[in-house]
């Protein structure tokens, strides 16, 4: 196997993804702070917390990846109460989405739980995606897209109470990893076969290209086309391009200028 992978800041004041390898096992995650923003141990946010805590877990690299996931939810929501974080009140929980998989011989085992994404690469240069689901945030996005060319504020500032009515949705229209008991239902994995497979990506949704237009479900066509032809890290800086010229997010709607990026491409 030859490896690439990429773990960047994104516009943020820390890196709040993480990424774990370890032998033959390849792991993202994207952490997402509470909507109250409060730091612990000084400096450390939320998703940085819970990133970092599930990315500690895999790199264990016992367990079969679903127990480790599991694992990962309940440790997340203990360093949370640890910290004193009132599980009550859902806007103020840390989550982190992640995408793991581990490589035998001719077969890829894989979980999966919120929008990071595993993409599958074969000869003929088609792809899979292992789990094909609706974005969670297509509805912000939709309403951000109106208003950004007259807005005055940031989508933060403009949409905050839509952006606190989609973190209330975590396992229950979307999953993440957050503590709950709910998000195990929301948890995806599975075996799948290697064959005529050239390439395996993971990577968290600041891989994702910017689109001028939110859809439904996110689409990974362009994304596959420029790795082959560019690398990982020529279609990082092309995305890096594209957001620098659009640093108010109006013309390709998005939360920020940069996303942080964990990403990891595996060739066979």
């Amino acid at each position: 196997m030859d490896t690439e992978h990429i773990l960047e800041k994104g516009s943020g004041r820390i890196n709040e993804d993480a990424l774990v390898m370890e032998e033959n096992m390849f792991g993202v995650f994207d952490g997402a702070t509470s909507l109250d923003r409060t730091l612990f141990d000084g400096c450390k946010t939320g998703g940085m917390l819970a990133s970092s805590t599930a990315c500690s877990v895999f790199a264990k690299n016992g367990f079969p990846l679903a127990k480790l996931a599991r694992i990962a939810n309940r440790e997340i929501g203990e360093t949370m109460r640890f910290h004193g974080v009132d599980g009550s009140a859902r806007e103020r929980l840390w989550s982190t989405s992640a995408a793991v998989a581990r490589v035998e011989d001719q077969s890829l085992e894989w979980v999966q739980a919120g929008d990071a994404a595993i993409v599958l690469i074969y000869k003929d240069r088609s792809h899979k995606v292992l789990v094909d689901q609706p974005d969670h945030d297509y509805e912000t996005l939709s309403i951000w897209k109106k208003m950004a060319s007259t807005s005055q504020v940031t989508i933060g500032e403009a949409l905050a109470e839509q952006i606190k009515k989609t973190r209330q949705g975590m396992n229950r229209s979307y999953g993440v990893l957050n503590g709950e008991r709910r998000a195990e239902g929301f948890i995806h994995s599975g075996v799948e076969s290697l064959d005529k497979v050239t390439d395996i990506l993971l990577f968290t949704d600041g891989l994702q290209l910017p689109s001028t237009t939110p859809t439904p479900r996110k689409g990974f066509d362009d994304l596959v086309r420029h790795y082959l032809s560019l690398g990982l890290s020529g279609l990082r800086d092309r995305i890096r391009r594209v957001e620098k010229k659009d640093p108010l997010c109006r013309e390709y709607p998005r939360f920020k200028c940069h996303d942080d990026i964990a990403a990891i491409s595996i060739r066979l």
